[in-house]
């Protein structure tokens, strides 16, 4: 499996990942990867750093990165979005996806359109660490990185697509 940094035609950031470099390769040339912000296919490969982990040892992720956050609370048009991308995925990727979100349900808390404000309380030491879930905007989400506070995007594919 590999990781890698996407970027939309209209500049959002979000990590996704695939089988090899050969099957991201296929997906974009047939345009069936879409951005988690706003859906469209348009969509090519960031800057991104290595990640690379101690020999004989799983790398950890940071004490920061407690749970993924979910993209901006979506319209129903960008959930209309989703779901025809979702439509068009790959059958093991849409499932794959599905259970992401299952596990993120089951293990962290959904703190709404609070995601930011908790995620800041978390990283100053002002609320217990834990795996949290919410919504946030693309203006909150660059503060929180710019503030140096570690977190992921997913897409939220909506079940029973």
């Amino acid at each position: 499996m590999i990781l890698y940094r996407l970027r939309c035609a209209k500049g959002h950031e979000f990590d996704s990942w695939f089988k090899d470099s050969k099957t991201y390769e296929r997906q974009e040339k047939k345009s069936l990867i879409g951005c988690a912000v706003c859906g469209t296919a348009k969509v090519e490969r960031a800057l991104m750093a290595p990640r690379i982990g101690k020999k004989g040892k799983v790398a950890a992720l940071p004490a920061a990165v407690e749970a993924p956050a979910e993209a901006a609370a979506p319209s129903a048009e960008q959930q209309q979005q989703m779901a025809a991308l979702a439509r068009h995925m790959p059958k093991e990727l849409r499932e794959a996806l599905l259970k992401v979100r299952a596990e993120v349900e089951k293990n962290c808390e959904h703190v709404g359109d609070k995601f930011a404000d908790e995620a800041r309380k978390i990283h100053y030491g002002e609320s217990d660490k834990r795996g949290i879930y919410g919504e946030t905007s693309d203006e909150e989400a660059e503060a929180l990185a710019e503030e140096g506070i570690e977190f992921g995007r997913l897409p939220w594919i909506p079940r029973g697509n």
